[in-house]
C-alpha cells in the first residue's frame, strides 16, 4: 500500500530534497505540499506528515499532525530535548508516532556519536557549527543534539569545564556545552567538536558537501521508520546501529512551558 505524504516546507532546500527522494520511492507518494502560509488542514487525507519547514511554525505543524492522528517525521532544525518533551505526552495520548531527525547525514550522525563516546575522557568540550547565511535558526539542531549526547555521556562525571560562560562571546550553553554559531556565504554545513585535556586536543569535523547525496539515504531510512512509528524517536542513530552508544541514556529533563509561543527552539540548560 502506498503511503500518502503531506510535505510541509516542500519548496525549501531540505523539503525539495525530501520531495525528490519520495518521488523515487514506489511505496510513498506526495499528495500535498504546504508552505509557511498554507492552511494546515491541507494535510487532511495524508497518512504521514513530513515537516521540513522553519522553527517558527514547526511546533504548530507537529501538533496539527498529532491532533489528526497522523504520524509525523520532523526534519526541521532546532528541536531541543525540552521542546520534544512537551510533545511526547501528546504523541502517547494520541497513540501516534513522531520521529525527529536533527540531521539526515550518516556522517554527521557518526560524528556526533564519536564526540559522545570521547566526551567522558576530556574535561573541556566546545562546538563550533557553520552554515550558510540564509539559515534562520541558531544553534543548529545538529549542534543541540550533539551537546545533549555529550551531556548524557558525562552524566556520571558532571559538566565540562567552560570558563567565563557569563561572557556572551563564549557562546550559548546547551547542556553545559558552549556552542558557537557562524553564518556566512560559501559554506553548506560544517560542525567541529573540539575536545581538550591536559597536553592534547581532539577535533571531530563533519562537512556537508552535497546535501542531496548526503541526506538521501537517511531520508529513506527515516521515512520507513516514521510510517510505522509509535511514540517519540529522536535521531538517525536510533534507527541505525552505529556500534557507538553513550555510556548512559539521556536524562529526562523537566519540560519548559513556552506559553505556546513558537520561536528559537534551542534552550540553554544547566548540567
Amino acid at each position: 500500500m502506498t503511503t500518502r505524504v503531506a510535505l510541509v516546507g516542500g519548496t525549501g532546500k531540505l523539503g525539495s530534497i525530501i520531495h525528490a527522494v519520495i518521488d523515487a520511492e514506489p511505496d510513498f507518494e506526495v499528495v500535498a505540499v504546504l508552505g509557511s502560509q498554507s492552511d494546515l488542514a491541507e494535510m487532511d487525507g495524508a497518512d504521514l506528515v513530513v515537516d521540513a519547514s522553519v522553527p517558527g511554525i514547526s511546533i504548530d505543524v507537529v501538533r496539527a499532525a498529532i491532533e489528526r492522528g497522523l504520524n509525523v517525521l520532523v526534519g526541521t532544525s532546532g528541536w531541543s530535548a525540552e521542546r520534544i518533551a512537551l510533545i511526547r505526552p501528546l504523541v502517547e495520548a494520541a497513540e501516534t508516532g513522531a520521529v525527529f531527525i536533527p540531521n539526515f547525514s550518516l556522517g554527521s550522525v557518526i560524528g556526533s556519536a564519536l564526540a559522545a563516546a570521547a566526551a567522558p575522557h576530556f574535561p573541556s568540550i566546545e562546538i563550533v557549527e557553520t552554515h550558510r547565511e540564509t539559515k534562520v535558526d541558531s544553534p543548529s539542531g545538529t549542534a543541540v543534539r550533539t551537546a545533549e549526547l555529550i551531556a548524557a555521556a558525562r552524566d556520571e562525571i558532571g559538566p565540562v569545564e567552560a570558563p567565563h560562560v557569563d561572557q556572551r562571546a563564549r557562546g550559548q550553553q546547551i547542556a553545559s556545552i558552549p556552542v558557537h554559531s557562524l553564518r556566512r556565504p560559501g559554506v553548506i554545513a560544517r560542525q567541529e567538536t573540539i575536545l581538550a585535556g591536559p597536553g592534547e586536543s581532539l577535533t571531530i569535523v563533519h562537512d556537508t558537501i552535497d546535501p542531496a547525496l548526503a541526506y538521501a539515504p537517511g531520508i529513506r531510512v527515516a521515512l520507513a521508520a516514521a510510517r510505522d512509528a509509535r511514540g517519540v524517536t529522536v535521531g538517525l542513530d536510533a534507527l541505525i546501529d552505529l556500534g557507538l552508544r553513550p555510556r548512559t541514556p539521556p536524562r529526562t529533563r523537566t519540560p519548559i512551558d513556552e506559553g505556546g509561543v513558537p520561536g528559537q527552539v534551542a534552550r540553554a540548560t544547566g548540567a
